[in-house]
């Protein structure tokens, strides 16, 4: 984009300066000089070709949860973290991971078809040779199933997409749906499925989404083959995540479990994903409507149906028990032992994981070896790093949050925050987390270079924005200091950290200029991610200057860099548009129910049968916001006077252990032992997974949800329960002042 480019390179000439003015003095240390000569040697210490090295041979073999290659795996980074000086444990943990026994899926009429649920091996790659070796395409956490019913088109089988049905009067109850992937995470779609009366689903990747409309598919370039699918779990992780017949307790011996027909996060009707080649007989054997909007890429009149097509899917899963390992490795801190950094990555794949996690695992792993080599020379951190390498996070963040429900007493007292990886490609810098570090973030990514243009990261974000942001996030590169960090909804590790104990995290990664067409398919090869995710792993190096910078600075920082003012600002945001969300809905009630008592337009219904005709909605009321917008002002008023005292830097007569605790126990206070409503696991009452929406955030999910749901009724009550915690948390924050002169 010739414009991204121009603001890039007006940029270049006053990078140098603008960094090295960004961190002349680092936030939280007497000392910046010392420790940016630290962050120097971890930079100096980083090795594309070690990354490298290490990448080809984690994913050399399939390494699923539970395989032998993954258990390969866990020996090898293992001893990795033990031959550079750290203590070193493998924690396991019993789970229960459902896999294909029998797969099934038949198009029975007007013509038959039976779908090949196979990825091509391809010559061009080396590692799909190995196809016997990786779990078939499938959907983990499907129930077992036969059967038969028509197909019914449902776009991506998200809310909206049910609600065009009903105006088209079609009723999926005893049928078949197939869907996109896209618009939502792809368990929301069997579980949406099931809820309007579907007896079972189908998932696929429609090439307008990902594949040839994209560009060149793979081999020849980096985008979705015709062949390609996408693997994944379906359990219904805006309920729980974690082993799903132990919810809220670990999976270890004496741990009472539920019954497998018990558990609510299996789905409740069979669902497989296919390939766009398996897709089309499908729909094009569909007749119907076409609805306006609906239609993909592929070379065929998209009807809803249902029918004349008819399908027949089967599905039986071996539903094993097997063993989980975790790879905990820990450098105690030289002053605050009992203060801890938590830096995890998972290691499990679908496949061969070269991008996803392996990419992330990687700059991991060259971060903790420069860390280290510190501490053998008598540098070591003042705070306990620990570096995780979790299991099972593809299936349902098993690892990490059996391991956080187990140490949730310890985690409570002693995490101070945790960060994670997943995965990595090249272009732009994104993280998201807590408000609560975004301004010590941006001072992170302000002493990063972008190793392609020469610009901090912090500014080369800035370049995008100012190109491809909306008119807020435009405005707002002009009137905030800071860039705004995203908000976390789920979809990783960090999840059971900061939804369920409260504890400050943050997701890292590189995109935007790497296409993502091998994910969770046969082609998550070595060979695929060296040609097109990050040639020469120049990003891999990046990430993990990025993350080591991070964790050296919370590990070592005299005082913990937490700020407050950016929380309340993001507040201020996220209430802002639940107003206007109240206001979109009551706008669209008036005007859908003034139409409806039209005469004419009645009639036009009446005589153009495929508009589809809205119901009456009810009618909207106001709420009482005014108990969040009081708890706000006072979260601002308390924010601001202790980031003032903060700044100032008058620390002589403080109990500094005592402050840090304060200060790292805040997120906490964002919690309630209540859980969300009907998801009680849920506890953060700021940042939620949607329900409908699955990774997607939801934030002041209560009210926000409530809203959606149309439960107008249950709202005042729900703006009240989160008005006390915003309440209590300003409280918390002038309780923390007070410890500064």
């Amino acid at each position: 984009m010739k414009e991204l480019k121009t603001a890039i390179a007006t940029l270049v000439l006053i990078s140098a300066a603008a960094s090295e003015a960004a961190v002349e003095n680092l936030t939280g240390f007497a000392d910046t000089e010392r420790q940016l000569a630290l962050e120097s040697f971890l930079v100096d210490s980083l090795s594309a070709t070690e990354l490298d090295a290490w990448s080809k041979r984690l994913s050399a073999h399939a390494h699923h949860a539970g395989s032998p290659y993954g258990r390969e795996n866990v020996r090898f980074i293992a001893e990795l973290f033990r031959s550079w000086g750290y203590d070193v444990g493998i924690e396991t943990f019993d789970i229960l991971l459902p896999v294909p026994k029998e797969r099934e899926l038949i198009l029975e009429g007007p013509d038959g078809y039976r779908a090949t649920l196979m990825e091509d091996i391809l010559e061009e790659d080396a590692s799909s040779a190995g196809r016997s070796e990786v779990l078939p395409p499938y959907n983990a956490f499907s129930t077992d199933g036969d059967v038969q019913g028509e197909l019914v088109f449902v776009n991506y089988g998200i809310p909206e997409d049910y609600e065009m049905l009903e105006r088209y009067g079609i009723d999926v109850t005893g049928k078949i749906v197939i869907a996109k992937y896209g618009k939502s995470w792809r368990g929301i779609k069997p579980k949406l499925a099931a809820e309007h009366g579907a007896i079972g689903a189908i998932i696929y990747s429609d090439p307008a989404d990902d594949g040839y409309t994209q560009g060149d598919v793979y081999p020849t370039g980096p985008f979705k083959n015709d062949s390609g699918v996408q693997r994944g779990s379906v359990m219904d992780m805006p309920l729980y995540p974690g082993d799903v017949l132990t919810p809220g307790k670990p999976a270890i011996k004496g741990t009472r479990r539920l019954r497998i027909a018990d558990a609510p996060t299996i789905t409740k009707i069979p669902v497989l994903p296919i390939s766009y080649r398996d897709a089309e007989p499908l729909l094009r054997a569909l007749g119907g409507e076409v609805v306006p909007g609906w239609s993909g890429a592929l070379p065929i009149t998209y009807h809803i149906g249902p029918g004349p097509a008819r399908v027949r899917l089967k599905l039986v899963f071996d539903w094993q028990r097997i063993t989980i390992e975790n790879v905990i490795a820990r450098l105690e801190g030289a002053s605050y032992p009992d203060e801890w950094i938590i830096r995890g990555n998972h290691h499990d794949a679908w496949n061969h994981g070269a991008s996803d996690p392996i990419s992330g695992l990687v700059a991991l792993l060259g971060e903790a070896k420069a860390v280290a080599m510190l501490a053998a020379e008598g540098k070591p951190p003042a705070r306990t790093i620990i570096y995780a390498a979790w299991d099972a996070e593809e299936p349902g963040l098993i690892g990490s949050t059996e391991w956080v429900e187990k140490h949730r007493r310890e985690l409570n007292s002693k995490a101070v925050t945790y960060l994670n990886t997943d995965g990595n490609g090249r272009g732009f810098v994104s993280i998201g987390g807590s408000h609560t570090l975004e301004g010590f973030f941006n001072e992170v990514l302000a002493s990063v270079i972008d190793p392609q243009t020469k610009v901090s990261l912090a500014e080369r974000r800035r370049a995008m924005l100012s190109v491809t942001g909306d008119e807020k996030q435009r405005k707002e590169l002009d009137s905030r200091k800071d860039l705004r960090i995203a908000p976390l909804g789920s979809g990783s590790d960090y999840t059971p950290f900061l939804q369920h104990l409260g504890i400050t995290s943050a997701n890292f990664g590189f995109g935007g200029e790497s296409a993502h067409g091998s994910y969770h398919t046969l082609y998550d090869t070595y060979e695929h991610y060296t040609r097109f995710r990050d040639p020469g792993f120049v990003y891999a190096v990046t990430l993990a200057e990025l993350t080591g910078r991070t964790t050296l600075r919370l590990a070592n920082a005299r005082v913990l860099p937490f700020r407050f003012t950016g929380l309340a600002d993001s507040l201020k945001l996220y209430l802002s548009e639940l107003e206007m969300l109240a206001k979109e809905q009551r706008d669209e009630a008036k005007r859908i129910n003034r139409l409806l008592e039209q005469d004419t337009y009645r009639l036009a219904l009446d005589a153009n049968k495929t508009l589809g005709a809205p119901k009456a909605l009810p009618r909207v009321p106001f709420f009482n916001f005014a108990p969040l917008l009081n708890a706000l002002v006072r979260v601002e008023d308390a924010a601001t006077d202790l980031d003032k005292a903060l700044d100032e830097g008058d620390f002589d007569n403080v109990d500094l252990a005592v402050l840090n605790k304060h200060l790292y126990q805040s997120e906490r206070k964002l919690t309630s032992t209540d859980g969300l409503p009907g998801r009680d696991w849920y506890r953060h009452q700021i940042y939620a997974p949607g329900f409908y929406t699955g990774y997607g955030v939801k934030t002041l999910p209560r009210v926000r949800e409530t809203i959606e749901a149309k439960l107008y009724d249950e709202v005042d009550h729900q703006i009240a329960v989160t008005a006390e915690v915003l309440e209590a948390f300003a409280m918390y924050l002038d309780e923390t002042r007070a410890l500064l002169p």
